[in-house]
């Protein structure tokens, strides 16, 4: 009878080693996907006539982040070398900002991936993500 006991007792931490085994996999899963999504993009004006690099930066507060935008991006469109901010509003809307307020662009999800501008309606910019 005291077999029974300890064989219940070994299930039950090999079931809470799988468990937790589990857990922290799907963590790193997190880590990996959290690595290849740099923050890195490409930002382009009417079909790749221009295009230049964007990083989205840490985030300062929810939906807030750093944004660097390299010096060519003048070319692009010019003034939005001067955004410092990334904000990405709940509808999944992203708005580059000096401020962190008022938008110098703002874009919408685009189809498949990525975003495309919509304020100011021209020219249409596209932002895709580069690994």
């Amino acid at each position: 009878m005291r077999i029974l006991p300890a064989l219940i007792a070994v299930a039950a931490l090999f079931a809470g080693f799988q468990l937790f085994r589990g857990v922290s996999d799907q963590s790193s899963v997190g880590s990996v996907d959290k690595a290849l999504s740099s923050g890195n993009y490409r930002l382009a004006a009417n079909g790749d006539e221009a295009a230049c690099a964007v990083r989205r930066g840490a985030e300062i507060s929810k939906g807030l982040s750093k944004l660097m935008v390299a010096s060519d991006c003048r070319l692009v469109f010019p003034g939005i070398e001067r955004a410092k901010f990334w904000r990405e509003r709940d509808d999944g809307t992203v708005a580059f900002s000096t401020d962190g307020v008022d938008p110098i662009v703002t874009f919408g999800v685009a189809d498949g991936e990525g975003y495309e501008s919509y304020a100011p309606a021209a020219p249409l910019l596209s932002l895709a993500a580069e690994n």
